[in-house]
């Protein structure tokens, strides 16, 4: 029989507000870490897969630390990026519902300092934090951490890898004799690293769902093209996946911006997420995401970190990752919260022989992917040209009198015959231009 989270120690009002969230029983890593952190004094590292609740594994025990009669902050949590940080503030938030004297603050990057400063006047206890916005405003004098008991790390291999120099001048204001509380995805030698420079000699590790790294829920497939069908083949995918959500990460932000624009002129249902875009237009791309107004996010591996979205039902990998790690992230990003999802890999022949070292350090068996035929791809293409045409908005700058002269061309041809001639000339159009066979699909004989 499962256990409860009124077994693992969970005051009554966080319990009450898990119900409210329909949280019913414990994931591995939140039966694991929440005793520990509750009973022991001890540094903790806890290693356990994306989308498995490891939020409300520190922070359910964090929030029954926090003394709520004291003004000063007692708990910094980081976070490699805003997304995160953002989405971690929300989950916090939304288990204090019945305990309103605790008071949380997110100060991440992006957005205008000048109303975080304002904020942190107030009081404070938890702050949720980009490690180079902390930065400046310790440089401010504008937050005091030098009495926090807690560290929380979120997606440590994330945070040591591009922001070690920030991580280390925050560690610096800190107490000595602060908990600290480590979250990670995997296990790199940099994290390695961290846990001896900075943490106690006393650390207790708990490990949980990590027999294979992949998902049981993620299908690991691959698909190998050529370069100059590798757009197509991928739209041919997405064409099939229509009304579903995925996200699509690219190796480099042009990498993003290129492809997005590609699937925007095909009339994809998608946006682009990468560092250099403001944090505003990152947050309405990621509400549109979200709620379901865009159905694919193009993204890099570190814009798409805190995307917590329970129905994303595929991932592509638009680029095979350099690091195996990355790998584990990508994928994680679907077949959440025990859901069922696709991880599809698109790789060059020279790549083909990269799989089974991906398979033996991560645990993971890919099957290959089939690719579409040509008449699939070229009726695919003819499907999107089509939808082209019907999303284009009417030019009303066009005279009266020229556009009666264009409805007297075609003033006699039924609604069937100028579609017959509108495909005819498309794939007219197309031969001659890809210099290629292209045959119009031949009708099933009775």
């Amino acid at each position: 029989m499962s256990r409860q989270f009124s077994d693992l120690g969970v005051l009554v009002p966080l319990q009450k507000s898990l119900v409210d969230l329909n949280f019913s029983t414990p994931t591995d890593i939140q039966e694991k870490s929440i005793p520990i952190l509750l009973q022991k004094k001890d540094d903790f590292v806890g290693l356990a897969k994306t989308g498995t609740g490891k939020t409300a594994a520190f922070g359910l025990p964090l929030l029954q630390m926090i003394d709520a009669s004291s003004p000063s902050i007692q708990a910094v949590i980081l976070a490699p990026t805003r997304e995160l940080g953002h989405q971690i503030h929300s989950d916090l938030t939304s288990f204090i519902k019945y305990l309103p004297d605790i008071s949380i603050a997110s100060v991440c990057g992006g957005i205008p300092i000048k109303p975080q400063i304002e904020r942190l006047t107030n009081t404070t206890h938890i702050v949720i934090a980009t490690p180079g916005r902390l930065i400046d405003l310790i440089n401010r004098n504008a937050i005091d951490i030098k009495s926090a008991n807690y560290l929380v790390l979120d997606e440590a291999d994330e945070m040591v890898s591009s922001l070690k120099e920030d991580l280390d001048k925050i560690v610096a204001v800190l107490p000595k004799n602060r908990r600290t509380i480590l979250f990670t995805a995997t296990m790199p030698g940099t994290i390695k690293q961290l846990v001896q420079n900075y943490m106690s000699k006393h650390i207790i590790h708990v490990s949980a769902d990590m027999e294979t790294v992949g998902h049981q829920g993620i299908d690991h497939r691959y698909v190998v093209v050529e370069p100059i069908e590798k757009l197509e083949v991928l739209m041919h995918f997405l064409s099939s996946k229509e009304g579903e959500r995925g996200i699509i990460f690219c190796k480099t932000k042009a990498a993003v911006n290129k492809l997005a624009k590609n699937l925007a002129i095909n009339k994809f249902s998608s946006g682009a997420l990468h560092g250099s875009l403001s944090q505003p237009i990152r947050d309405r791309i990621m509400g549109q995401f979200r709620e379901g107004h865009i159905d694919i996010l193009v993204a890099t591996d570190l814009a798409a970190r805190g995307i917590d979205i329970k129905e994303i039902s595929y991932v592509v990998n638009y680029h095979l990752p350099d690091v195996y790690d990355t790998y584990v992230h990508r994928s994680g990003r679907t077949a959440r919260a025990g859901a069922k999802g696709l991880s599809l890999t698109i790789i060059q022949q020279e790549e083909v022989e990269d799989i089974p070292e991906f398979e033996s350090v991560l645990g993971i068996v890919f099957k290959e992917f089939k690719k579409a035929d040509e008449q699939s791809i070229e009726e695919n293409n003819g499907l999107l040209w089509a939808r082209k045409i019907f999303k284009t908005k009417p030019n009303h700058t066009v005279s009266a009198e020229f556009k009666e002269k264009i409805k007297t061309v075609f003033h006699h041809l039924t609604k069937e015959e100028l579609i017959e001639k509108l495909l005819a000339n498309y794939l007219a159009q197309h031969t001659n231009s890809t210099h290629t066979k292209t045959e119009i699909p031949k009708k099933k004989k009775k």
